[in-house]
């Protein structure tokens, strides 16, 4: 069965994006090498602030060709409740409600691959709320911001996370931690 992983940036406060929903803290980051991102994913799924920030700030709608480059023919879910633009030629398939209803249709779409929880925050909770997060992966940056989009917005303690790894990536420091199973309380 495929994995389901979160990987992504944040600032070293614990904030993957500002306050206005955007990135540009993680751009101005020099660094010879990018942190790796999910290289055995063959889904990638986002939330909607994401999806439109990528598309924005990328131009993807004037410039699909991008689309392909970045993002290969992966399936993208897209976690939203508006109609949103989709770049021609990229496979783009929205969704409402909840992961766990969810989940199927994503982990046929994967097959064998991993999926990749690109962002949000709230949206890799979700995923951890139902039973379904395997890793979490974060490169954390030399940025700070006052405030915006969490890392991650739920009480996790340690019993739930074991650190697989540790590693200077560039300028980012990049941790990754396998999700251990909730325990039973009864």
């Amino acid at each position: 069965m495929s994995r389901i992983l979160y990987e992504t940036a944040s600032t070293f406060n614990g904030f993957i994006a500002d306050e206005s929903n955007s990135l540009e803290w993680l751009f101005a980051v020099e660094s010879d090498e990018a942190p790796a991102v999910a290289p055995t994913a063959t889904v990638m799924v986002e939330g909607s602030t994401t999806y439109e920030w990528v598309l924005k700030h990328e131009d993807l709608i004037a410039q699909p060709h991008k689309w392909a480059e970045y993002f290969g023919d992966k399936p993208t879910f897209v976690f939203t409740t508006r109609d949103l633009p989709v770049p021609d030629g990229a496979d783009v398939r929205f969704l409402q409600g909840s992961v766990a209803d969810a989940l199927p249709a994503i982990r046929d779409a994967a097959g064998d691959g991993d999926i990749w929880i690109v962002g949000g925050g709230e949206l890799a909770a979700q995923f951890l709320d139902a039973g379904a997060l395997d890793q979490i992966s974060i490169s954390f940056a030399p940025a700070a911001v006052v405030g915006g989009a969490p890392v991650f917005p739920r009480v996790v303690g340690p019993e739930r996370l074991r650190l697989v790894s540790v590693k200077a990536v560039g300028q980012f420091a990049h941790l990754v931690y396998d999700v251990l199973p909730a325990t039973s309380t009864t």
